[in-house]
Formats: C-alpha cells, structure tokens, sequence
C-alpha cells in the first residue's frame, strides 16, 4: 500500500482545494492518523499562514507543527534553482516527507499552485517531487471555458507526462460547464488508460464566488458594518447608479451591490431589499470613492437589527467593479460553508470507493537515486559508526570529509599529520573543522608497539619478523586496517590514491572472510533514474568459475536486502534460459543451479541477457514464467571484463551514480575506491560502509 497520495494541478485555478479537503475527509474516514504535507507554498507576508495549510490543519484538527508542513516557498526554489541547486531543493523536501512518513499512517501532499510565473518549471517540479517521494498522483485540470475536445487534449498531454515518470491514480477535470460533463467523461475514458481513475466535476458557482472578506483584502478596504458576516459570498455584483427603483428589480440571489458612498438612497434600499420578503438577500455593499455616508445615515444603519457587511473602498467605481471580477476566490479555515461545499461536491461527483480502493492496492516500483541516499544516509544515523580514511592528505578525502562531519552521520579518523592536514584544509580553503576529526600519525600513535607485535603475530607463520612488522604498520593502509581489527575503528574505505590490492592486501591478511565465505567480491549500486540496481561482480575476480559465481550472486542478494531492496537476481550470459550452448554460458548456467540449491527461496534466473533481465516486455516474451525476467534488481556479471565495462558504460551513456564498490564477504567492511572518484563517490562510500559495520 502506498503512504501518501499527491495531488498535482496542471495549470491555474484548477479548484485543487475541492479536491484537497474532499480528499482528506476520504481519508480520515479510512485511517486514523493523517498528515498533510505541501512542498513548495507560495510566498507569504511575516507571520501569515499559507491559506492551504491553515485551512487543512484547522478543518481536520491535524496535529501537525505548521513548519514541518512545508519546505520552501515559491521564491526560495526558484533562487535554489538559478544557483544550480535543485538537487538540494529534492534532498530537503524528501528529508521534511520522510518525517512526517514516520509520525502518520498517510501523508496527503498538494502540490503547487501555479499562482506565478515558470509554470513550465513548475509541472516539471511537480513530476520531479512525486517520482522522488514515491507516490501516485492525481492529476486535476482546470476546464473552465473550454470545449471537451480542447479540455481532453490539455488531459492527455498532462497525463502523458506525467505517465512517462509515475504513476497516475486519478485524473480530476474541475470546473466544467454542466452541460459538458458527461461528453467529456466519456472522452477521457476512450483516450486514457482504463485502470486510471476518472472524475468529472461541474463548475460550481458558489466556490467560484468570492467572499467579502477576500474583496476587503484584495481592494484594502475598511468594514463599516456587518464584520461579523465577512465571509458572505458574492455570486453577483452590480453597479447602483441608477434610482433605486429601477436598481431593486435588478438584484439577484446574493448580490454584491456596488455604489458611490454618497448614495444614502442605494445604501438603505439596499438593507431594506435584505430583510424584505420581496426581494433576494444580498451579500453585502461596497461603497466607492472613499466617501462615507453623512451621521444621520451612519446612526439609522447602527440601529438596525442585521446589517450585512459594508465596506468602504478609496478606488473608484469603475476600477472598484472591474477589480472585483477579476478576484479569483479561495477556501480559507474560517469560510466553513465553502469547506462543507467543497466536501459535497467531491463525494457527490468522486468514485470514493474505487478510489480507497486504488490506494490501498497500490505499490510502487518507483525508486530513485535520491531516494536511496536518503534511506542510506537515515539508515547511517540510527547507530553511528567510526570509519578511518588512510588517504587524509587528498582533497577528494577532505571534501569528503567535511560533508560527513556536517551531516553528523559517521565518526571519522584521517591518517596523517595534524599540522599537515591543517595546512592543506586551509589552503584549499575546505570547510572542515579538523578539531571535530580524529587525526592519527601511525609511528606516533600510542597503539604503534601494540599493532605491530599483533601483526607480527598474525603473520609470523609467514616468516614475518619484527622489521618487517613495524615496515607494515608504517603503512597508512595496514595501520587502518589494524584499527579495524584491534576495534578501534568500525570500516575503512580506501583507493582515491592507492591501488586495489594495496587496499585489499591487509584485508585479506588479517581481517579475513566471514565464515562459509570463499570469496570475496564487490557490488555497485547503480542509481538509474527510477530505480536502483545491484551489479556484481565488477572490480575484483577477474573469472570466477560456477562455485563462485553462485556464492556472488548470494553474496550480492543479501547485500540487496540489507539496503532495502527486493532481491530478484539475474545471472548474465549471451542467452537465455535453454537456447545458447558453449563453455561461458554453461558455466552460468551451473551458477544458477547451484545458488537455487544453496538459497532455494531466492528468486534468480538464468543464463538471462541483460535486456531480458531489465525490460519487461523483452523478459516476458523469452522468459514468461519467470519470477525476475524483467525487473532483476541484482545483475550478476559472468566475468570482471564484462562487468566493469557495462557498469562504465551505463554509468556514462545514462548519468547514473554509481556508488561503489562496495566489497562483500570480508569479517569487517573494507571499501575501495578508484582512483577516479569524486568527494561524492566518497561520501556515498563511507556512508554505506558504516551501514555494512551495524551487522558486526
């Protein structure tokens, strides 16, 4: 089952609030405890709440604190964005998402308004933010004025879109001519996918109307009279300019009258039309030109009764008329009768039960890049480990570095001299406290004489003598590698400077394989745009033979599941299932026997291509029966040749970050890195190797 839905609009003054509260009221009557959540609000005065925000919360008495309701206004993303800093816009909004994830059973998200300019900017924001917080979305389009042909295009196109990245639930036409209802249902069932939710709703005039609080604020005006029915709707106006008796017979059923405040005759012909049983109430007066009217008049409208709202306004009576018709109403907390509307109108035109239904069946498969680091870097901070970095003097290291201790998710030693690294921090002008580090010198740390006569234990019955001891712990990869043995570190990561196997060659010496490992092989997470996959073997065994490829492949499996992804494992080849001959595919063909007999409740296929693997379509038609053809979440490389070039070239050919790799099968997490990495590949490193040192 999803855990929240998103409501996005696809230009403006859709009525998305009718759907919002409708919504809401849907959900509150299915589960307990919901939240509501709006990424982007638009830009607001000191001290003044988004309407949206504070109508939901206030309606539905949800217990939310308003700051953690939102997490940028529209001003804020648009700077963000013009600095090259979307991503940091993303990581923000999914961080607020995922904390109100943990405090409610679901998470309502309205999307933006649409209320500015960029709207291109704005429907591609709005995909972006569902994609990366996993959700199906409701699309609601705004048909006011437009012919069903024009409306179904304007659908299409949005929906199209929006199908290309995620996954649209419903699809809500607001504001249609009554007329027009059922011919544009009956369109956008032939041209939208059938399992797609379809509403239709007619344009209703009362929530199109605005209130006379709405007119004071848009137009500054003061309230003589009548405050306490501010939230009277305007469904008409009109201009008194004419005698009364010609102006009564052209009032209507809440009519805003309009008139110079100096027409005493308007004004309390006006009030008296109000109670009469002749005539229609009105909803209020608006008095024009600033003039207010004379003491005597002031005194007989204090006396009455019921007095509906007058309000005086400086402008004009032509600015004042032509203002009015062009104000777009909203629903606000205190405006109960357009709140109880909006809720009618959703129930009366909304499938609510196939919707529920929809909701409760939907899962997503829908996983970005982004998403993964958020989980990583959460999945980090539940219990902090200490990883040692040998390489303390390379920038990338320091970099690196200051963005850990920043994020406070790990404790790091650097190896290296103190002042040095200073040195080196302050040259390159890297925002790295090193107080906030620890630093370790290895001849000159108090656990030198210690790690030396430990390795010379270890390995003394390979002929290693004392020298040769205090040679290897002088080393920067062999001392870290000791911390991690002697307990004084959690995991090391490694390689920006130095070779595989220097890396590794310590490891393998001392640290070890877990028990019931033989080999020791490594994984990327490649981090495509919607989803994230394992591929192993690609860095370390050059031609594994069957047995081994079979313990990589499980390997690689419990990896995936230790980061929350689902295993379902393809061994690669040049063929599938029965149909390819010849050594390489038999080997793999013997893999898979093996791991099903090793791990019999692990889905796995092969000899499977790579493109059957991946593609359903492709999957289906080779492989119809299988489990994993076509949504293999773990690739398993029949060789390091074949492997290491296709992690490189999807990496380029599609901009996916490959994060990695990340070494299996060791008694305590040891990480390369290559050569060629960024500050990035490095956090992203260490982080996963923290994760991996909360299983010892």
């Amino acid at each position: 089952m999803s855990k929240g839905i998103y409501v996005a609009t696809i230009e403006p003054n859709s009525g998305k609030s009718v759907i919002v509260l409708g919504l809401m009221r849907m959900l509150l009557g299915k589960t307990a405890k919901v939240g509501y959540f709006r990424p982007i609000i638009d830009d607001t005065k000191e001290d003044e709440l988004d309407i949206h925000i504070n109508t939901v919360l206030s309606r539905f008495e949800i217990d939310i604190n308003y700051k953690k309701t939102f997490a940028y206004t529209r001003s804020q993303v648009l700077d963000l964005y013009n600095k090259g800093k979307s991503g940091t816009v993303l990581d923000e909004i999914i961080k607020k998402y995922k904390y109100l994830e943990d405090r409610f059973d679901f998470i309502l998200v309205e999307g933006t308004d649409f209320s500015g300019e960029n709207t291109n900017l704005e429907f591609d924001i709005n995909i972006l933010i569902s994609k990366n917080l996993g959700l199906p979305v409701i699309i609601v389009s705004n048909g006011a004025n437009k012919p069903p042909a024009t409306a179904v295009e304007h659908i299409q196109l949005a929906y199209d879109a929006f199908k290309e990245e995620v996954d649209v639930l419903s699809i809500m036409a607001n504001k249609i001519e009554n007329n027009a209802v059922d011919t544009l249902k009956s369109l956008l069932k032939e041209r939208i996918k059938k399992d797609t939710n379809i509403s239709v709703i007619p344009q209703i005039k009362s929530l199109a109307s605005p209130t006379i609080k709405e007119i004071v604020k848009k137009l500054n005006g003061t309230v003589l009279f009548g405050e306490d029915m501010i939230n009277n709707q305007s469904e008409n106006f009109g201009v008194g300019a004419m005698q009364l008796r010609n102006y009564l017979t052209h009032l209507k059923n809440n009519t805003l009258v309009i008139t110079p405040g100096d027409r005493a005759d308007i004004i309390l012909g006006a009030l008296q039309a109000n109670i009469s049983k002749n005539y229609p109430k009105i909803s209020g007066i608006i008095l024009t030109g600033g003039l207010i009217p004379e003491e005597p008049i002031l005194k007989l409208i204090e006396g009455l009764s019921s007095v509906v709202p007058i309000v005086s306004i400086k402008k004009g009576t032509f600015y004042v008329t032509n203002a009015i018709g062009k104000i777009r109403s909203r629903i606000y907390a205190e405006n109960t009768e357009k709140i109880e509307t909006s809720i009618a109108t959703f129930e009366k035109y909304v499938d609510t039960d196939k919707l529920s239904e929809d909701l409760i069946t939907f899962e997503s498969e829908i996983f970005t890049p982004r998403m993964f680091q958020y989980n990583l870097l959460q999945q980090a901070l539940k219990d902090k480990k200490h990883i040692v970095l040998p390489e303390g003097y390379d920038e990338r290291i320091l970099r690196a570095s200051a963005r850990l201790i920043d994020a406070q998710v790990v404790d790091l030693t650097l190896i290296g001299d103190k002042e040095k690294i200073r040195e080196r921090v302050k040259k390159l002008d890297i925002p790295l406290n090193i107080e906030k580090v620890n630093i370790v010198s290895p001849q000159k740390s108090p656990h030198f004489k210690d790690y030396i006569k430990t390795f010379y234990d270890l390995r003394k019955h390979k002929n290693v003598n004392m020298d040769m001891a205090r040679d290897a712990m002088s080393d920067v990869s062999y001392f870290a590698t000791m911390m991690i043995y002697k307990g004084h570190a959690d995991g090391m990561v490694s390689g920006a400077a130095h070779t595989t196997a220097h890396t590794l060659r310590p490891a393998l010496q001392f640290i070890k394989t877990k028990p019931g490992v033989n080999i020791v092989s490594s994984v990327f997470f490649m981090c495509l745009e919607d989803r994230i996959s394992i591929f192993g073997d690609c860095a370390i065994n050059p031609n594994p033979n069957a047995e081994q490829l079979a313990e990589i492949a499980i390997s690689s499996a419990k990896t995936a599941k230790d980061f929350g992804i689902e295993p379902k494992v393809a061994l690669l080849s040049y063929s599938s299932g029965a149909s390819g001959k010849g050594e390489d595919v038999d080997k793999v063909r013997k893999a898979t026997e093996i791991a099903k007999e090793k791990a019999p409740n692990l889905k796995i296929e092969g000899p499977i291509q790579y493109d059957a693997a991946v593609d359903m379509r492709i999957g289906q038609s080779k492989l119809p029966d299988s489990e994993v053809a076509g949504q293999a979440s773990v690739l398993i490389f029949p060789d390091l040749n074949t492997g290491n070039n296709t992690y490189k070239a999807v990496q380029r050919e599609t901009g996916a970050l490959a994060i990695g790799p990340m070494l299996q099968g060791l008694n305590k997490p040891v990480n390369d890195l290559s050569r060629g990495c960024t500050a990035d590949d490095i956090y992203s490193t260490v982080i996963i190797t923290a994760i991996q040192a909360q299983e010892f």
